[in-house]
């Protein structure tokens, strides 16, 4: 199945950035996309870019949101098309929102929502509420995962989803830093997954385009280097015979090696084994 990482310019006017994102999804999917995605805060804003401060929340247009969230829905009803779209999720009793990924279906409905877990100290000074759980969700029989910005840079959010049998993890962030990509290259090549990267267009600039990394850590398509709407498109296929080595021998053997049972099985209590103190 094809997929689409998008770069869309993201702004404080909920109106233009749910415009932005529309024309991120047809034009994803005019090309075959099943699945789109965009960058975090894409349709509300990140709050350290686009909300003035933490107090701010308070007087975000939750009512405008909704609606754009409900547009995007129905269009992707129209196109049937999967996509996911980055926001913040409201919570009661004067809590910080969540940073949050919506998952919206080729039927238009909400599927799931994933909550950014892992926040900066910054994030933590009032932004945003850490989410608690990773969250799965399937297309045309590939499994997918999602993570954040910073969660870039912790290694069980990956590894974590290897282990819940996921193919690929949609990792959306404000910006695409050297260190993140060089962090995103390590756990798509140790993990033997997908990872599709989707930035803000004005940020393309001097951090890069959006793009798709293989499950050998390589990329296997990259957005253009322009400041405006685009997308970068890979097709996701298991029986690759590129992914032979990684997906059908590799991963399952590092599946294994993880749970320890062949080393235990061909270990030995040789007395030698608990000298550590002779040659």
């Amino acid at each position: 199945m094809k997929i689409a990482a998008a770069q869309t310019a993201v702004s404080a006017c909920i109106d233009t950035n749910g415009e932005a994102i529309r024309s991120a999804i047809a034009l994803a999917a005019a090309e075959g996309a099943r699945l789109v995605h965009v960058c975090e805060g894409a349709l509300s804003g990140y709050a350290k870019a686009q909300i003035a401060c933490p107090e701010a929340w308070s007087r975000f247009d939750w009512a405008a949101q909704e609606a754009e969230l409900r547009a995007i829905a129905a269009l992707c009803r129209r196109l049937g098309v999967f996509a996911v779209v980055g926001g913040a999720h409201r919570l009661s009793g004067g809590l910080p929102p969540y940073n949050s990924l919506y998952v919206m279906s080729d039927a238009g409905e909400l599927l799931t929502r994933y909550d950014k877990r892992y926040l900066s100290n910054s994030e933590l000074q009032g932004w945003y509420t850490p989410g608690t759980e990773p969250i799965t969700f399937a297309v045309d029989g590939y499994r997918f995962g999602c993570a954040i910005c910073i969660e870039a840079q912790f290694f069980e959010v990956f590894s974590g989803y290897e282990r819940q049998g996921v193919d690929a993890v949609l990792f959306s962030s404000f910006g695409l830093p050297a260190r993140f990509l060089i962090a995103l290259r390590a756990h798509a090549a140790l993990n033997c997954l997908w990872i599709s990267a989707a930035t803000p267009a004005q940020t393309v600039g001097d951090r890069g385009p959006a793009g798709i990394l293989g499950p050998d850590g390589k990329t296997a398509a990259h957005g253009p280097h322009v400041a405006e709407t685009a997308i970068a498109t890979a097709v996701l296929d298991r029986d690759d015979p590129a992914y032979e080595t990684v997906l059908q021998k590799a991963r399952p053997w590092r599946a294994l090696a993880r749970d320890g049972g062949i080393y235990r099985q061909n270990g030995s209590d040789d007395p030698r084994s608990r000298r550590r103190d002779e040659f």
